[in-house]
């Protein structure tokens, strides 16, 4: 766990960056530090490393100061990740990732074979390794600084707006390999975005600063979505929230009906939905895994208004009408 105690830091000259911060990250989870320029979210996330050092106040990682620590001892144990991601650009990608290891003792054949599978986890293929920074795009960059950051096996890992220098689709790419990764390894991980469905989508916990680097709100995305603190970070989620928050409940409950009842969807000899009669494209299907907002997104899209639900081999396996999602709507804020 790392625990802000009431920080505050400022600056010579009398600007304030982070004012009276008391929060806690939970172990084994992402919490993101959210907010608009100048908010204290950067300088919040350097403190943990000790980059930057508090004004007055304590920083602690699992119950100790980190004042008291030995900076290089505390490091080792932080993988930090920047927007950039900082590649040494005279080093092979292999050697990038094997960096740290071989700093920390293990032989050069051992940081090399441990690199290689990282390169893997992250989605890049061996022939990449050989490769330099400068012959990858930045999306392939920022997976080889993720490797890295995860070659010593740190604990903890702070990240620096580490998807923000690529484009949207590859961003997306990233985000699912990222929350992939992030499943299987369990990292406490402080993320500063200033893209609030960033936040929302790769946070556990989402800390949102106002100018000042005053805490606004600190909560999980729903809670945020749906019970923002104030007017401040009502704004700041978006007017939207309300349909973005069915993103954190599941589609198991919605009332479905029987494919026999609707005849106008089209099925191939397997049993799969390809369109509808009249209307053409069938305009996408849901699993029972997926979330409300999937469900709502496709009823609204779709051509006849309806949703179509298939089973794990892709045949059609009930309907959903917007009539009846809407009815679930209702009685779900009930």
């Amino acid at each position: 766990m790392i625990t802000f105690d009431d920080v505050v830091k400022v600056y010579p000259g009398g600007s304030t960056a982070v004012d009276h911060l008391s929060v806690e990250l939970p172990t084994g989870k992402l919490t993101a530090l959210v907010g608009p320029s100048g908010c204290g979210k950067t300088t919040s996330l350097r403190m943990i490393n000790r980059m930057v050092s508090p004004t007055s106040g304590r920083v602690l990682v699992d119950g100790q100061d980190i004042a008291t620590q030995d900076e290089a001892t505390l490091r080792r144990g932080i993988g930090y990740v920047i927007q950039s991601a900082g590649l040494f650009p005279h080093r092979t990608v292999l050697d990038n990732v094997a960096t740290v290891p071989v700093l920390l003792g293990k032989s050069r054949k051992e940081a090399r074979t441990a690199a290689l599978g990282l390169l893997e986890r992250v989605g890049l293929a061996p022939e990449f390794a050989k490769r330099y920074p400068a012959q990858l795009s930045g999306g392939q960059q920022q997976r080889v600084g993720v490797a890295r950051a995860l070659a010593a096996d740190p604990p903890i890992m702070l990240m620096d707006e580490p998807f923000s220098a690529v484009d949207p689709v590859v961003r997306g790419q990233l985000h699912a390999e990222f929350l992939r990764l992030q499943q299987d390894l369990g990292k406490t991980i402080a993320l500063v975005t200033h893209d609030i469905d960033e936040a929302i989508k790769l946070g556990d916990r989402v800390a949102v600063f106002r100018q000042g680097g005053v805490l606004a709100q600190f909560g999980t995305p729903q809670e945020l979505l749906e019970k923002p603190a104030d007017d401040f970070v009502a704004e700041f989620v978006g007017r939207d929230r309300g349909l973005r928050s069915l993103s954190f409940d599941s589609a198991a409950a919605l009332p479905v009906r029987p494919v026999a009842e609707e005849p106008s969807l089209l099925l191939d000899d397997a049993g799969r939905p390809v369109g509808w009669k009249d209307a053409g494209d069938l305009g996408g299907v849901f699993r029972v895994t997926d979330s409300l907002r999937v469900v709502t997104d496709l009823a609204i899209t779709s051509p006849v208004g309806i949703a179509v639900r298939v089973d794990e081999s892709g045949r059609a396996d009930g309907v959903v009408r917007h009539h009846d999602l809407v009815d679930h709507l209702l009685e779900r804020r009930r």
